[in-house]
């Protein structure tokens, strides 16, 4: 990885584009009365995944970029729930018909959170209102710290095979910087309960960019998750956007690293990583070389979606919950964000997406090619240009890729784009040159590096 490159493009605001267009340009011309349409006309043998949102925590983790508040109360919890029953039923009644699935995903907030009888619920009526696969990865994001041993055994009994924990960081001092003191011996214990009860798959949540961090303490934290060996890591860089994320601004920006030091902590754990066996895939994922993720990059099969990196093959994905996101083939559509009006659309019979996007032909065209850069560090720039009827000549002529090549950032080869092997921390740099959207909504996403 080369310094001066960090130095130049670090600073840049990017998205992580795990979709294109990105959320920032959806809007209302998109909503309910599109949403049914869509799932209506389905083309009859196409699968889908299934993302499920929790948006409530115990307490709020400073650093956190996601749609989730605090709640005190099992009744909040409980009600919400039945919202998520509510619209499982209603997206499955606008379908028609039980659709196949092989990827389901409960996300937060603290899915966790919810009673061992509500996610059991939940879980009989995915099985119910949709096909799950028996080869299907069910995954769900775990707080070690309020895991119970009641809903580990609900985890198993419902089939889950696959268990995020969130680590950040082992540091006490940045743990107690970022609201969230998490010991090693509370995430050791509940990934071996975890383990116990027959979930074999475990991803470890690690941030690099936070107050007080510095490298030694992210080669310390690392050193501590290589003890219980996950077979996947998620490493992403702190996004710091106090005016989006109010809880963030009890964060000192004095206390953050800047650019040059966010890249040696970058490089620092992905150097222990790839040392200790993982294989880097993409921007910001590693895994055991035996792993499904590490195959499907090697072997070209690797996709990208709302939760980053994944072996999930489908083109579509149905999000259920306050702001959950779904990708259908005509385009994205996002819920209420509102916990309670959400609850009370559903409730009431009625889809909560309150906004969304339509995709066009070059949405499609460009769509394919920054997934291909983010996922394989290339594109066949004539390849896929041939698939939806368009030059490559338009493309190849980006002011934002010349420069790129410019800096030996990129390699191009004919019609072959190649993010070069010294820069492939910049990947989210190259994708964005063929982003059309990008000027528009630079403010809202994190930096490059």
């Amino acid at each position: 990885m080369r310094a001066d490159l960090a130095a130049c493009y670090g600073e840049e605001r990017l998205p992580r584009y795990t979709s294109y267009p990105t959320a920032p340009h959806f809007s209302p011309a998109v909503g309910a009365d599109t949403y049914g349409q869509w799932l209506k006309a389905l083309p009859a043998n196409l699968s889908t995944s299934l993302y499920l949102h929790v948006p409530y925590c115990r307490e709020m983790c400073w650093y956190c970029g996601c749609h989730t508040q605090i709640v005190r109360r099992d009744e909040t919890v409980t009600a919400y729930a039945a919202a998520l029953r509510a619209e499982i039923e209603l997206v499955a009644g606008n379908i028609g018909r039980r659709m196949k699935v092989e990827h389901i995903h409960f996300g937060g907030g603290t899915p966790t959170i919810l009673a061992p009888e509500c996610f059991s619920d939940l879980m009989a009526a995915l099985r119910h209102c949709f096909f799950v696969l028996p080869s299907a990865e069910i995954a769900i994001e775990v707080d070690p710290r309020t895991l119970t041993s009641e809903m580990i055994d609900a985890l198993a009994l419902a089939g889950v095979n696959r268990a995020s924990l969130g680590v950040q960081s082992f540091d006490p001092l940045i743990q107690r910087a970022i609201n969230r003191v998490q010991s090693f011996e509370e995430t050791a214990a509940a990934m071996e309960n975890l383990r116990r009860a027959g979930i074999k798959g475990f991803n470890f949540d690690l941030i690099y960019g936070l107050p007080h961090q510095t490298v030694a303490s992210c080669l310390d934290t690392v050193r501590h998750c290589l003890e219980l060996r996950p077979d996947r890591f998620s490493v992403f860089g702190y996004a710091h956007v106090p005016s989006f994320k109010k809880h963030q601004r009890k964060i000192s920006e004095n206390c953050l690293p800047d650019s040059p030091e966010r890249f040696d902590q970058s490089c620092a754990i992905a150097n222990a990583l790839k040392e200790s066996g993982y294989v880097q895939i993409g921007l910001d994922h590693f895994a055991l070389a035996e792993d499904s993720m590490a195959k499907a990059f090697n072997e070209g099969r690797l996709r990208r979606n709302f939760q980053g990196y994944t072996t999930d093959a489908s083109d579509m994905l149905l999000g259920f919950g306050a702001s959950a996101i779904g990708h259908l083939p005509q385009g994205y559509v996002q819920n209420e964000v509102r916990t309670l009006v959400y609850s009370d659309l559903v409730s009431s019979g009625r889809l909560a997406t309150i906004r969304g996007y339509a995709l066009t032909e070059d949405d499609r065209l460009r769509a394919e090619i920054i997934e291909q850069i983010m996922c394989r560090y290339d594109a066949d720039l004539g390849e896929i240009c041939a698939r939806h009827g368009a030059a490559p000549e338009l493309l190849r002529s980006s002011p934002r890729l010349n420069t790129l090549i410019s800096d030996g950032i990129v390699k191009l080869k004919g019609n072959k784009v190649t993010v070069a092997e010294d820069s492939r921390f910049l990947v989210r740099s190259v994708a964005a040159a063929f982003d059309a959207h990008l000027d528009s909504s630079k403010q809202l996403h994190s930096r490059a590096v």
